[in-house]
């Protein structure tokens, strides 16, 4: 296998990036939901999101189509109230232009609800697949950072920027 591949590593080092943005709970298998329209109807209409396994797929494409169309400020809103309270937006904007690798889209390939408030959806970019956690939280589905990125947002923007280059996930280092 050839590990410096052009697609491979811009696209290893941006699922690592997403990997600290969520949680990395196993899962599989595919729930039916509601038609995709009628979860991004009710959320473009400003009421609750449902509560369904379509509703934290759509709101987790969201989160990832403006992560990695460069919307950084846009997926940090669409964090959890304990993800923003551990990274500020503009921490998260600099760590995110810092680190990321914009452009490269990623899709979902299934999701499922685990209890009423929780669901872990399957993304995948280019070939490496990552579970992500979604929380329902007043009436909207949020991304939950994983334990890992929680621990990396403390340290702030400048020392989560020095430790991904140190570890080779910096996809702009």
């Amino acid at each position: 296998m050839n590990r410096s591949h052009p697609f491979r590593r811009p696209g290893a080092l941006a699922l690592v990036a997403l990997a600290a943005l969520s949680s990395t709970t196993a899962c599989s298998g595919d729930d039916a939901g509601e038609p995709a329209g009628n979860a991004a109807a009710a959320a473009a209409a400003g009421g609750p999101e449902p509560k369904t396994v379509e509703g934290a797929r759509s709101a987790a494409q969201t989160v990832f189509d403006r992560f990695s169309g460069g919307d950084y400020a846009g997926a940090w809103d669409m964090y959890t109230a304990q993800g923003k309270q551990a990274i500020s937006q503009a921490d998260y904007i600099k760590l995110s232009t810092a680190c990321a690798t914009k452009g490269l889209a990623i899709q979902l390939t299934s999701a499922r609800m685990e209890g009423t408030d929780k669901a872990v959806v399957i993304a995948k970019q280019l070939v490496r697949a990552q579970s992500y956690t979604m929380v329902y939280e007043n009436d909207k589905w949020k991304l939950e950072p994983a334990k890992e990125g929680l621990a990396l947002y403390k340290a702030g923007a400048d020392k989560a920027i020095a430790a991904q280059k140190k570890a080779g996930t910096c996809a702009n280092a």
